[in-house]
């Protein structure tokens, strides 16, 4: 047999050869499809039959859930603070307030102090440097809004006046306050210091 290939031989063996890699590569697709749809469920790590709308409503509602909670947490650290700095405010005021309480005795003698000073020595410049001192301690307790219970002629009260004794009277009217022997002192709704007085029986 002859080695010489005719023109068309040689066309007839190309075409064999083309038809030969098409098959081989319809063959290698349907794989490779296969490997790429593997490739990404394994990226997605979706579980087998998951519906992506439904997983997608399933994740909204844990945002939602989650920013509920981020905003419930914020509003119950904002009562937080508010309550802190509430107690903050009462304490230091009760702190304040037991101060000017014990200082009400020393009000009282300077109060008396004043009611007995001589005739001739009213003038006097060291009597005016103590009643400085009087009028320091006046300013201080009306600073904190402290204010005397001077209860003489009013209803008697308990929740404001403390009697320590009773007599008849005809000036006054039963059950009223004669005379007050120790002023009281309050704070707004605070009684510090109940007023000693005496009553008309």
């Amino acid at each position: 047999m002859s080695d010489f290939e005719s023109p068309a031989d040689e066309l007839e063996r190309e075409e064999e050869a083309a038809a030969s890699a098409d098959e081989t590569e319809n063959e290698c697709a349907p794989e490779q499809g296969e490997e790429l749809a593997e490739e990404a469920e394994e990226q997605l790590d979706l579980p087998e039959g998951a519906n992506l709308l439904q997983m997608l409503i399933e994740a909204q509602k844990e945002a939602q859930a989650n920013e509920d909670g981020w905003q419930r947490a914020r509003a119950e650290f904002s009562n937080y603070k508010k309550r802190i700095e509430r107690e903050r405010t009462e304490l230091f005021q009760r702190a304040a307030l037991d101060t000017l309480q014990a200082l009400l005795p020393i009000i009282d003698d300077f109060d008396r102090a004043f009611e007995s000073v001589p005739g001739p020595l009213e003038e006097d410049p060291w009597i005016g440097g103590v009643a400085m001192i009087q009028r320091k301690f006046a300013g201080v307790l009306e600073q904190y809004e402290v204010e005397a219970i001077d209860p003489t002629g009013a209803a008697f009260d308990p929740n404001l006046h403390q009697a320590i004794g009773a007599e008849e009277s005809d000036e006054v009217e039963s059950g009223h306050v004669i005379a007050t022997l120790q002023k009281g002192y309050r704070a707004g709704d605070t009684v510090l210091r109940l007023a000693l007085v005496k009553v008309a029986s």
